[in-house]
């Protein structure tokens, strides 16, 4: 990867490849500003793919999209945009993915800063299958090194996840999950130890 930084003011040039992939390199271009933020790539192959990202907005509200364009066959293989509300306590968000298929709107707010507790729900609807899947959520701190997560879906998975810093440097995690709607299955428990050097 060779980077060239503020070749002008707020930009920056990549080139990237991986060897001996003669197809994985790429060429992309970053833009960034206070109130926006463009990236655009393009493939070094005889029919490359290009990608376009790009985001606008402040403190409170932002806008972007996220397309590639396959050359080799002229199609649009992602097209994806967003747009995200942000307070002091809450973040809203309303997300098109999928290539237009799956519409999600999702909700997160802050109910304690204090002890870190917080609900949150997401809808997502697919156009294609016309389904819809309705999680709701929330967290809530112990203590300082202490979490507690939890959600459950319209479709009866539930899931918690209980997370404890040892030190700065470890994390222990253990996340459980189970069907609702068919509680004769076993449950799925899963343990993670994270270090930091």
């Amino acid at each position: 990867t060779i980077t060239v930084d503020e070749p002008a003011p707020g930009l920056k040039t990549i080139f990237s490849f991986i060897f001996p992939d003669q197809k994985s390199g790429k060429v992309e271009l970053q833009y960034q500003h206070d109130y926006a933020g463009i990236s655009t790539s393009i493939g070094l192959t005889a029919s490359p793919i290009v990608n376009f990202s790009g985001v606008l907005g402040n403190n409170l509200v932002s806008v972007g999209s996220d397309v590639s364009f396959d050359t080799s066959t002229g199609d649009f293989i992602k097209y994806n945009a967003g747009l995200n509300v942000t307070h002091a306590d809450l973040i809203a968000s309303l997300t098109l993915n999928d290539k237009g298929d799956t519409l999600n709107a999702s909700y997160y707010h802050v109910v304690s800063p204090l002890t870190n507790t917080a609900v949150g729900a997401e809808l997502s609807h697919t156009f294609s299958t016309n389904e819809n899947i309705l999680t709701i959520g929330t967290q809530h701190a112990l203590d300082p090194i202490t979490l507690l997560k939890a959600r459950v879906n319209n479709y009866g998975r539930a899931s918690a996840l209980v997370q404890h810093d040892w030190s700065p440097k470890a994390r222990f995690s253990l996340v459980g999950e189970v069907d609702t709607a068919a509680i004769d299955k076993s449950a799925k428990v899963g343990l993670a130890v994270a270090l930091k050097p």
